[in-house]
């Protein structure tokens, strides 16, 4: 399985733990959405989608059957989100040259 694209929906620039929210598509025909990369105790990972159970636990509703392909998924993500991060903070928009976003 080929992961064909990864697109980071959502940055979270505040101080929290969740820090994006990431689509990505396997070989151009399934995409999962909603794969939130989080920073906590120092380190970069993934989670992902889940549902909350009526017990109040949460269950993966899709997820990487072994660690390889879960090493291989975490680093294309959190590729993405740190090469979207840095477009993000480097965009300034200049409407005239009194103001600069």
């Amino acid at each position: 399985m080929e992961i064909t694209d990864v697109k980071v929906r959502k940055l979270f620039k505040e101080n929290g733990p969740m820090k994006a929210i990431i689509s990505i598509t396997f070989d151009n025909q399934l995409a999962v959405h909603d794969v939130k990369v989080i920073y906590a105790r120092e380190k970069y990972f993934i989670v992902m989608p889940s549902r909350k159970n009526p017990d109040d636990t949460y269950r993966d509703i899709v997820h990487p059957i072994n660690a390889e392909f879960r090493t291989l998924l975490e680093k294309a993500v959190i590729d993405a989100y740190n090469t979207e991060l840095e477009v993000s903070e480097n965009d300034i928009v200049i409407l005239d040259e009194d103001t600069v976003f």
